[in-house]
């Protein structure tokens, strides 16, 4: 059995807004939300308010229930966890929503002092899905021991043991239902000596006014979307420790634009949706990623597989990865990113990093066609932002550095890119906005 959290009683877990709050108070509050909970699971989290969000998740965690991390409130898609799941009740923090599900709204009840709760570390304690960058979200489970394991390597690899010194607070810019935002707002204030940070934080103003509120020791946890953001805004932050980004490559001139501005260290942590935050490196120190401890990479008939400690088997990564010395490794790409046309062979990322890279647009994103492979007619498409540029002018400047058979047909010009809170483009949305376009 493994406790749910080991901190004691009188230490800071989250600040809401400047408010702090103890673990003896969460623990109190989780307690109580439990018990009003469903007899049977598994419940779906859609709390929008971070620290709600995590008495959620703790309270399903006692009710001996599993949680279903879903980033995505549509009512579409709360449907289709209850059909693929058997999903019984939603925690949420958005009362007057209409949902296919009983909503237990956390009230800030509180129950009686007790022990702290333990959980049996194969308890399935959550189950994540991917975002559907690749096609449907697909769902992986998440023990209660495996998640407790990655934290415990966080917090070591980033300095936020009690052994460590002072306690930081983390400020989030990413959703506590996205498996980085999980791991990095949820399971770490249990088992770290970090705070969260929990209130709004969307626009660049609120971030500074957010990171200003927090004494001692600051990290933000962010996306390069949202650092390039921030930086374009112009705003001032204060110290800052460290800013850590995942979900997508971070650009190193990025990276050195945020280190300069704001005076702190950038760090990178890679990972997947299967099997968690993995690595971690300091975008300028180059493209070496170092594995958290306990975690082996290993790289099979051209193929990357990860030991994870709590997972009852390897998993095999999307990824194509190059072993290095010392057990690190370099990200080549994703292996269903390369796509074949007319003999010739690209990278969707490297034709994305092309296409951005031309002046006048702001965002954009090739995408192929799910026949591709079978299909010899099949030709890319490609969405793009550049106020007052044609197509045309688009696919000239393409036409210098791609290949004639990977140029975009058709390339549609919109207002945005409907990215996700990451920052992340589902092909759902982008065949939406493909139809819409027509």
């Amino acid at each position: 059995m493994i406790p749910l959290t080991q901190r004691a009683g009188g230490e800071i877990l989250a600040r809401r807004g400047a408010e702090p709050v103890t673990v003896a108070t969460f623990l109190a509050e989780a307690m109580a939300l439990a018990a009003r909970l469903p007899a049977r699971g598994p419940v779906i989290n859609l709390c929008a308010e971070r620290y709600l969000a995590l008495v959620g998740f703790a309270a399903a965690l006692i009710a001996g229930h599993t949680t279903l991390l879903s980033a995505d409130r549509s009512a579409r898609r709360v449907q289709e966890l209850v059909a693929s799941h058997g999903a019984t009740a939603i925690i949420g923090d958005n009362p007057d929503a209409t949902w296919p599900l009983p909503c237990v709204v956390p009230d800030g009840a509180r129950a009686d002092a007790g022990p702290v709760p333990a959980i049996a570390g194969d308890h399935l304690a959550a189950i994540a899905f991917t975002s559907g960058s690749t096609g449907l979200p697909v769902a992986h489970a998440k023990p209660w021991g495996s998640l407790v394991r990655h934290a415990e390597a966080a917090a070591h690899r980033f300095g936020l043991r009690h052994a460590d010194g002072p306690s930081a607070t983390i400020l989030a810019t990413v959703p506590a239902q996205h498996m980085y935002g999980f791991e990095t707002t949820i399971m770490l204030p249990l088992h770290s000596a970090a705070a969260v940070y929990c209130g709004a934080n969307f626009y660049p103003t609120d971030i500074a006014e957010a990171l200003a509120l927090v004494p001692g020791r600051r990290m933000l946890v962010t996306t390069p979307l949202q650092i390039r953001g921030q930086l374009e805004a112009g705003v001032a932050l204060p110290t800052l420790e460290a800013v850590i980004s995942a979900t997508a490559p971070l650009a190193s001139d990025l990276a050195a634009q945020a280190e300069r501005a704001w005076d702190t260290r950038v760090l990178e942590i890679y990972g997947a949706t299967e099997a968690g935050s993995l690595a971690s490196r300091r975008t300028l120190d180059g493209e070496a990623w170092l594995p958290y401890d306990g975690i082996a990479v290993a790289i099979e008939d051209g193929a990357a597989i990860v030991d994870v400690p709590g997972l009852p088997h390897r998993v095999p990564l999307a990824d194509a990865l190059e072993a290095l010395p010392e057990g690190r490794f370099r990200l080549v790409g994703r292996r269903s990113d390369v796509v074949k046309l007319a003999g010739k062979r690209a990278s969707l990322a490297g034709l994305n990093r092309i296409l951005c890279e031309i002046e006048g647009v702001r965002d954009g994103v090739f995408m192929a066609p799910d026949d591709i492979e079978a299909d010899p007619g099949a030709r890319l498409s490609a969405f793009v932002v550049a106020p007052g540029h044609s197509p045309e002018q688009i696919i000239a400047a393409l036409r210098q550095r791609v290949e004639s058979a990977f140029l975009p047909r058709p390339m549609l010009m919109v207002p945005a890119l409907p990215r996700d809170a990451l920052g992340k483009l589902s092909r759902r949305a982008l065949a939406a906005l493909r139809e819409g376009s027509a």
